[in-house]
């Protein structure tokens, strides 16, 4: 077995994994849930929530709203980007 293609396994195995388009955003004043179809390319910095009209940003050190407050980490993130 070459020994290249073994250093290089895990590389090639996190290149592989499927990226998760879907995320449910709990909004943090209402805790009211919703199904969201996340940007495949960017963050969302801004979001508003429909129940309450309460518009929200991201965590410190967070990148976007779905790093904070969803189900799931946006797609830049999940590919490492």
């Amino acid at each position: 077995m070459d020994p290249g293609r073994v250093k290089r396994w895990p590389v090639l195995w996190r290149k592989r994994r499927k990226v998760v388009y879907f995320s449910k955003i709990t909004c943090p004043a209402c805790a009211a849930r919703s199904l969201d179809q996340m940007p495949s390319n960017s963050c969302v910095y801004f979001y508003h929530c429909l129940r309450c009209n309460s518009i929200f940003k991201p965590k410190p050190g967070d990148c976007c709203v779905y790093c904070s407050y969803g189900t799931v980490s946006c797609p830049p993130r999940q590919k490492g980007w």
